[in-house]
């Protein structure tokens, strides 16, 4: 069956034999400021960035207002989804299944049926992840593939869930390792004829094991000059006090490992369990003490 290109979300195939993008008809690689955009350098930024809670527990979406990060493959162990009383965005659990696997065993399809029925069953979804490939070198040496393959087969992504499911608000993904190549990817998908800077929001990926890493505010600010607003996944105080300047958002999980890691039991819990890596209400005020964090001067 010949692919249908939607002309509102212009697209690109990937051409299986050649592992290239065929650029659409209705391609545009002009620079467009975004609208949205605010400039960051300019002013405090703790008060724009939305800093979703990760979590391994979709319960939690009927317990708090606090925004979530809730992986799909924990969600799909529910057979009565939560309806949710906060916002929240959906991690595809693409590290998961490209470090286990070396490849998606969900195809587009499925992941964007289910994904729609997610958003109209629990609700308040902002938007979901696509199904991307990740470049670093965990994933690179799972897949056997380049970085580059990892890239094109990222923007197919896009281009399939979106023809697919076009009601989703699915979030476009950069993925590389240097920064460099993070450009080389926007590029890709401009040549595919996917505007990022035209998005409300883009997600950069391949962060989370780089925080302290020159390569992060090289990489973010490259990105926010190139006009995009950003989702940067995985970061936590390391990154953020110096990358908050050039983002819209971010996540991390991270309080649960930092719990189990030291043992902590938050001093008002009173649940039965030892350690609060699964607790809400240690969860909740690391969170709070992170954006507290944030309200200090930008690190320069």
């Amino acid at each position: 069956m010949a692919a249908i290109v939607d002309k509102s979300n212009a697209g690109a195939l990937l051409d299986p034999k050649s592992e290239r993008v065929r650029p659409s008809l209705c391609a545009s690689s002009r620079h467009v400021p975004n609208p949205l955009k605010r400039d960051r350098t300019a002013e405090n930024c703790d008060s724009i960035i939305e800093y979703f809670l990760g979590t391994h527990q979709p319960g939690w979406l009927r317990k708090t207002t606090v925004p979530l990060f809730v992986s799909y493959p924990r969600l799909l162990q529910y057979q009565d989804l939560p309806r949710s009383q906060t916002d929240w965005a959906l991690d595809s659990g693409g590290f998961t299944q490209l470090l286990k696997h070396g490849r998606w065993t969900t195809s587009p399809s499925e992941y964007a049926d289910t994904v729609r029925r997610l958003a109209k069953e629990v609700g308040r979804l902002k938007w979901a992840s696509i199904q991307d490939w990740l470049c670093a070198p965990a994933s690179l040496h799972s897949t056997g593939l380049s970085v580059l393959v990892h890239q094109r087969r990222t923007v197919d992504s896009l281009y399939r869930l979106r023809s697919i499911a076009p009601d989703v608000r699915w979030l476009p993904i950069l993925q590389g390792w240097t920064p460099s190549s993070y450009l080389d990817h926007l590029g890709m998908y401009r040549a595919a004829g996917f505007a990022l800077e035209r998005e409300r929001l883009v997600g950069v990926g391949s962060l989370a094991q780089r925080q302290q890493a020159p390569a992060l505010i090289e990489t973010l600010a490259a990105l926010h000059d190139a006009g995009l607003n950003i989702h940067a996944f995985g970061l936590s105080i390391a990154g953020l006090s110096k990358a908050r300047r050039y983002i819209a958002s971010s996540d991390s999980m991270v309080w649960s490992y930092t719990a189990r890691r030291r043992q902590i039991k938050h001093r008002t819990c009173r649940e039965r369990h030892l350690v609060c890596n699964n607790c809400l209400k240690y969860a909740i005020a690391w969170r709070r003490n992170l954006l507290s964090k944030l309200k200090r001067p930008l690190d320069m």
